[in-house]
């Protein structure tokens, strides 16, 4: 028998990670929505996956473009996971972006800007899962990553 959810949020608050803006658009609509639900997959071919509640508006946007973005925050954006993370309508409103090649909107000043091709898409619980595929990428050499842990934002010290 699962555990239930109570004890699963609280078990994986435990996992530090980073924190993403996925964007994405179509010739009639833009937006963004924070999402914790990012990983890694395949080096070769380079691919990632990002997780979004199949309740959520968004999932069509990516369907019917076949492609978004992921913007890692840099560690002066919190504010932005919390913006992307509410319910305003036009979240790019008044947000530093600009359209990259594959047409979906990118963070000025995110730590990593990656566009990505949808290649698979998976149903996952009371989640889909989308399989996309890295087809360019910008990374901030000089800037440190947002984390997130526990319910609160942090930063990252290397050692030295």
């Amino acid at each position: 028998m699962p555990i239930d959810a109570a004890l699963f949020r609280q078990s994986l608050s435990r996992f530090a990670s980073g924190v993403t803006v996925v964007t994405m658009a179509t010739d009639q609509e833009r937006n963004g929505m924070t999402v914790s639900a990012f990983c890694s997959v395949s080096l070769n071919p380079p691919y990632i996956l990002i997780c979004l509640d199949h309740t959520s508006h968004n999932i069509q946007l990516i369907r019917t473009s076949g492609v978004f973005g992921v913007n890692i925050l840099a560690e002066d954006q919190a504010y932005l996971s919390a913006h992307f993370a509410s319910k305003h309508t036009d979240k790019l409103n008044n947000v530093s972006h600009y359209i990259g090649q594959l047409g979906v909107p990118l963070l000025n000043d995110a730590l990593v800007r990656m566009e990505c091709k949808v290649v698979h898409e998976y149903a996952g619980g009371d989640h889909v899962i989308f399989l996309g595929q890295i087809e360019s990428s910008t990374v901030e050499e000089e800037k440190l990553p947002l984390l997130y842990y526990s319910g609160q934002y942090g930063t990252f010290t290397p050692k030295v």
